[in-house]
């Protein structure tokens, strides 16, 4: 079997191997295949993550591309041009050689002819001296190395050490998502009988500030998945397509990589719906509905997660089945989750034994950062009085009583937002969590 047939069969069994690009590239170049052989190489660099290798396949592609214009060169035009000009320069020579002269003006011919002959010279010698300047001149190198893997942006993979232990409280939102998330992850052969994919997207959405991106992170980590945070600054680019790419590219990675979970936080700002979207956002977003289900994308093995405070600003063909399908409320949380939060916060400082009991009771609808925010400013005051007046004490639970007086949950707002939306657009019935939990709570907010 032919040597280069070989490779090649090689290379389509194994085409991102890019050692096998390398070794077809090698041996078309020594069977003078410039063009296919720079083709190789340029597959091969795209596709290395190896530096060594990489500098390897760089150089062999700089000395093909060389010599293939070269090759170029030897037939190009302008060197036929200058080697027709010295062969009329040759010929004109020839006739002056054989030309007779005067006798009488032999001597005088003869220093003519010598002085004609130099200038003959130095004419051939400027003709030569342009044929060498144009192949010097076309020798410039006219292929641009391009490294096809890298991108400016790179999404990196977090390692996850969290776990729902880390998660204070919200009991029911656990086995939600350890039904409908996680289960399907480790139980790959009973979801299969009944035709369930392990994957898809998942929505939540919520109040700010009450842990959707802490619980994504802790869903990762029970599923002992490849984490992949995405951010705005990882797909916008000012230039027209390339925040298409860049987002094509991020799902390509993580489906490479199975199974992995991808989260977008505040995935409204790249997933904003397209009848209130400029012209020149839809494509991301075209993209985005695309990749998450598209004639030749998938996300099996690859759990998109998002996180929104505004799930009716996210474009309504995401939250249709087959792409954001689940969509799951993270609700403020409740009394006894409030009381862990104190305590995590209140955790390794220089405190009193803290009534967290009393603390939680006097926090409804607060969140986990409105708590960590009490916390902070109770801090803040112990410290103001110990520089003021020289006496060092523990933080106490007054302090904390005290910085509550004049703090409001900052989730009202949003479930007053919310109660509108539920009353006047859950046609669909995608917001019946948030009209449970307002049936519940509705009278104090």
């Amino acid at each position: 079997m032919d040597k280069v047939n070989w490779l090649q069969k090689m290379v389509e069994q194994s085409p991102e191997d890019p050692q096998a690009h390398y070794w077809l590239g090698k041996e078309l170049a020594e069977s003078g295949r410039w063009l296919e052989a720079i083709q190789s190489y340029t597959a091969g660099v795209s596709k290395c993550t190896d530096e060594a290798l990489r500098t390897t396949i760089i150089a062999e592609l700089t000395k093909a591309s060389v010599a293939m214009q070269q090759v170029n060169v030897a037939s190009s035009p302008i060197v036929q041009e200058d080697e027709t000009e010295l062969e009329d320069l040759e010929e004109a020579d020839e006739l002056e050689d054989d030309y007779e002269y005067q006798e009488d003006y032999e001597e005088h011919i003869d220093e003519d002819f010598s002085e004609d002959t130099e200038e003959e010279s130095e004419e051939m010698q400027s003709a030569s001296t342009t044929v060498q300047k144009t192949k010097l001149k076309d020798l410039e190198p006219r292929f641009k190395v391009i490294d096809g893997n890298k991108t400016e942006k790179p999404v990196k993979k977090e390692k996850v050490q969290i776990s729902f232990a880390d998660v204070a409280g919200l009991e029911d939102l656990k086995k939600t998502i350890n039904l409908r998330i996680i289960s399907p992850f480790f139980n790959k052969g009973l979801f299969a009988k009944f035709k369930k994919k392990v994957g898809g997207g998942v929505l939540l959405y919520g109040p700010p500030g009450c842990g959707k991106t802490f619980i994504a992170k802790a869903t990762a980590g029970e599923c002992k998945a490849h984490f992949y945070p995405v951010h705005i600054t990882d797909i916008l680019d000012p230039y027209i397509g390339v925040s298409e790419q860049n987002l094509k590219a991020i799902f390509d990675k993580a489906r490479y990589q199975k199974p992995s979970i991808m989260f977008f936080d505040e995935v409204d700002t790249i997933g904003f719906s397209r009848s209130k979207s400029s012209s020149h956002t839809r494509g991301v977003i075209d993209t985005f509905l695309t990749e998450m289900e598209g004639i030749d994308t998938s996300t099996d093995e690859v759990l998109v997660m998002a996180a929104t405070n505004t799930p009716w600003d996210v474009d309504n063909a995401l939250k249709r089945p087959g792409r954001f399908d689940r969509l799951i409320f993270v609700a403020p949380p409740d009394e006894e989750a409030r009381g862990q939060i104190f305590k995590l916060k209140l955790k390794d400082r220089f405190a009193e034994d803290i009534n967290v009991a009393k603390l939680a009771a006097q926090t409804e609808f607060f969140s986990g950062a409105d708590i960590e925010n009490v916390v902070e400013l109770a801090s803040e005051r112990v410290l103001e009085e110990i520089l003021t007046t020289g006496k060092e004490r523990p933080l106490n639970t007054n302090d904390l009583l005290y910085a509550l007086e004049n703090l409001q949950p900052s989730t009202l707002e949003w479930l007053r937002t919310a109660k509108n939306y539920v009353k006047y657009a859950n046609h669909g019935g995608l917001y019946n969590d948030v009209e449970k939990y307002l049936s519940k709570h509705g009278r104090r907010i």
